[in-house]
C-alpha cells in the first residue's frame, strides 16, 4: 500500500530539486526527514514539508505503520514560469524567468 501528497506552484526550480530528491529517494522516512532537515537548500524545506504530509496521509487515511515507510519515489515536474524582465543600459531590457515546479511525494510500506 502507499501514500501520496504533493505540492504545487512550488517557487524553486524544478532542476535544484531534483538534486536534492534524488538524495532521498529510496531511504527510510526517518532517515530522508533527518536528512532533508539538515541540507542548506530552499528545495530541502519544501520536499520535507511534502514528505510529512505523507507521513500524516499514510497515518490518517492509509492506517500504515510509519515505522516501516520508505519513500519510494519523489517527481519533481515544471511548474508555469512567471516572465519578469530587468532594464538594462541603453533602454534594453532582458527576459528574467522564475521557474516553479509540482513536486510530488509516494510513501510505501516495506524494505527498500
Amino acid at each position: 500500500m502507499e501514500s501520496k501528497a504533493s505540492a504545487k506552484f512550488m517557487h524553486v526550480s524544478p532542476r535544484k530539486t531534483r538534486l536534492v530528491a534524488s538524495n532521498v529517494k529510496g531511504l527510510p522516512v526517518e532517515a530522508a526527514m533527518n536528512l532533508l532537515r539538515f541540507t542548506p537548500n530552499k528545495a530541502a524545506g519544501i520536499l520535507l514539508g511534502v514528505v510529512r504530509s505523507a507521513v500524516a496521509n499514510a497515518e490518517h487515511n492509509g492506517k500504515m505503520d510509519v515505522d516501516t515507510l520508505v519513500v519510494r519515489e519523489i517527481l519533481v515536474n515544471d511548474g508555469p514560469v512567471w516572465k519578469r524582465f530587468m532594464p538594462r543600459a541603453q533602454g534594453r531590457a532582458t527576459n528574467i524567468r522564475k521557474r516553479t515546479s509540482h513536486i510530488t511525494v509516494i510513501l510505501a510500506e516495506g524494505q527498500e
